[in-house]
């Protein structure tokens, strides 16, 4: 018996081993054995990050400059005016000026996590080719030119150190320039720099052509690669995140990458995530981002939403405003009662200051977000997602709008991971004495056995009085200060 027992103990650990040992390989049915939704995921709900570069010093229009300069624009108007013409003073022209001197990766990671982020990091690469990390493939690098300065190394120890995840998102799929040949063919949207005669988007040295993606396909493919390596070798990033143009980079090295990425984590023991837009990659190996926008239904799978707080730009640009933390925390949580997670973006100023309009507006957060951390973090959709009268139109990336105009009549759900709590959001600020009649409440809280026995509001920690009428859950807001922004009620489940 001891024998048998000793056979089996063996085969265990060996099992074991093989399977910490496992190799994905470079095709969708190995990668779809990685848990594309680790279980920190779905906990974090809010994440940061930013598009700060080469991209914040013109500061002008919106993060699209570089594209727009090199085209028959009002940025190109506006840029010969102001720096001269395109044949003397190019893109590249402004890494000099970008040099990020009051630049404090600690205090960034601080704000983040006072704003209630659980993952946070950079750009590392925009469309413009310019990589925010110490690159030896890229020699348009924030290390070697610019600020002269590992940004993505310093952000990476600052934000791991607060004991958050780390993300780096890339967006440089977009900056191969795909003209067919055609250099007049300035409305190309898929090339970032059109190809003009006479300035360095046209120019064949090799050094400019990487900055302005002026090479063969097949030459860019490799280097769009390498630099995703060696960013996943420096830094160790939780997430990989990729912006829409991922489509364009050939199915062999989108699996070449997943494979890489998930391997790598394997070594580091990391449960990682790749975060994609529209359908670039499978629904079974990363997890869904829709831009600027939100489900508007009840998901099975864990998704994303990169939403930013700027009006007019992803970047900073001179004179921009700024959504409400009213606005941005009731559409959060609307996305978290839809499964999602949110990931949201915020605008430095080229020399590393983020201005206090923004740092306001992610203190009010963190505040709101601390108040009520049992009902957001390490919570889950309830059965259903809420109820409500906002009318929501159609984002601009897919699903529904994220600037939906929400009030205290609408509420939505979150249940606790050990399903003892069921939480009630109420978007605004209600009246006390207000009775919030529930109807899809009714027929889940009204036997005894899957009922209530408390309701607790968290802001003031006061007793709430319910009842049932006409198969309506009936909640009564009690006389306590509420919250101007959204309200959470802790229903306490018999369980």
């Amino acid at each position: 018996m001891k024998h048998v027992l000793f056979i089996y103990l063996v085969l265990l650990m060996t099992n074991g081993l093989l399977a910490q040992k496992k190799i994905y390989k470079e095709n969708w049915e190995s990668l779809s054995v990685h848990n594309e939704s680790p279980e920190w995921f779905s906990d974090a709900k809010l994440g940061i990050y930013f598009h700060w570069g080469v991209i914040s010093v013109p500061a002008f229009r919106t993060e699209w400059y570089p594209y727009f300069m090199y085209r028959d624009t009002k940025e190109r108007k506006h840029h010969i005016q102001t720096y001269g013409e395109l044949s003397k003073f190019n893109y590249h022209d402004f890494i000099p000026m970008f040099k990020a001197e009051k630049f404090d990766a600690d205090e960034w990671a601080q704000l983040f996590k006072d704003a209630g982020a659980k993952f946070a990091g950079p750009c590392a690469q925009h469309h413009d080719g310019f990589a925010m990390w110490d690159s030896e493939v890229n020699p348009w690098n924030a290390a070697d030119k610019g600020p002269q300065k590992d940004i993505t190394g310093y952000l990476e120890k600052a934000i791991k150190g607060n004991d958050m995840k780390f993300i780096t998102t890339f967006h440089h799929a977009r900056n191969l320039q795909r003209h067919g040949g055609d250099t007049a063919k300035f409305a190309t949207y898929h090339s970032h720099f059109a190809h003009v005669p006479g300035t360095a988007t046209a120019s064949t040295d090799p050094e400019l052509a990487k900055l302005y993606g002026n090479m063969p396909a097949d030459e860019f493919h490799e280097y769009w690669f390498a630099q995703i390596k060696e960013v996943i070798d420096q830094y160790s990033p939780d997430i990989v995140w990729f912006d829409v143009w991922l489509k364009l980079i050939p199915v062999e090295y989108r699996k070449k990458f997943a494979a890489y990425y998930l391997n790598a984590a394997k070594k580091t023991n990391q449960d990682v995530v790749i975060a994609y837009k529209q359908a670039a990659i499978p629904k079974t190996v990363g997890v869904l981002d829709i831009e600027q926008g939100g489900k508007k239904d009840l998901s099975e799978t864990v998704w994303l939403t990169d939403v930013t707080l700027t009006h007019k730009s992803w970047s900073h640009v001179e004179g921009d405003s700024y959504y409400s933390p009213e606005l941005l925390i009731r559409n959060f949580i609307d996305v978290w009662s839809k499964n999602g997670v949110v990931l949201l973006n915020i605008a430095p100023r080229a020399d590393g200051v983020i201005n206090k309009e923004q740092r306001d507006i992610l203190i009010r957060i963190g505040q709101w977000m601390k108040k009520n951390s049992e009902a957001v973090y390490e919570t889950r959709p309830f059965t259903t997602n809420g109820f409500g009268y906002a009318k929501a139109v159609d984002g601009t990336h897919g699903g529904q709008s994220i600037r939906v105009q929400y009030t205290p009549n609408d509420g939505r759900f979150m249940v606790s991971k050990d399903g003892k709590n069921l939480y009630l959001f109420l978007l605004g600020k209600p009246k006390p004495g207000t009775e919030i009649k529930i109807k899809k409440l009714g027929k889940h809280l009204y036997y005894p056995d899957e009922g209530l026995s408390k309701i607790t509001h968290l802001g003031s920690n006061a007793d709430v009085k319910w009842h049932f009428e006409d198969r309506h859950f009936v909640l009564t807001i009690p006389d306590a200060e509420m919250d101007d922004i959204a309200n959470v009620f802790r229903m306490t489940l018999n369980k």
